[in-house]
């Protein structure tokens, strides 16, 4: 993991700000979702991809009566379709 040597302090409300700069770097946008994952002792946060619920995938994945489906999936269900 890659050290950036900036520090945020947590405000009253549990908030912390992601520095611009940062933000740019990783493309997030305002109102852009953040995964959070917890690693041994490590928050770790994510800009949250929509994946596939059936493989995992987050490549060429469409929304279907909202649930994220790829590509590939959607192949493979269209074969049971009677």
């Amino acid at each position: 993991m890659k050290s950036t040597g900036i520090v945020r302090k947590v405000d009253e409300l549990g908030r912390v700000v992601i520095p611009m700069e940062l933000r740019r770097i990783m493309g997030i946008a305002d109102k852009d979702g953040l995964e959070i994952f917890v690693e041994e002792e490590k928050i770790v946060l994510k800009k949250y991809e929509p994946a596939c619920v059936f493989c995992g995938s987050a490549s060429d994945v469409h929304n279907y009566r909202g649930k994220a489906v790829c590509k590939e999936c959607a192949g493979e269900m269209s074969k049971f379709v009677c």
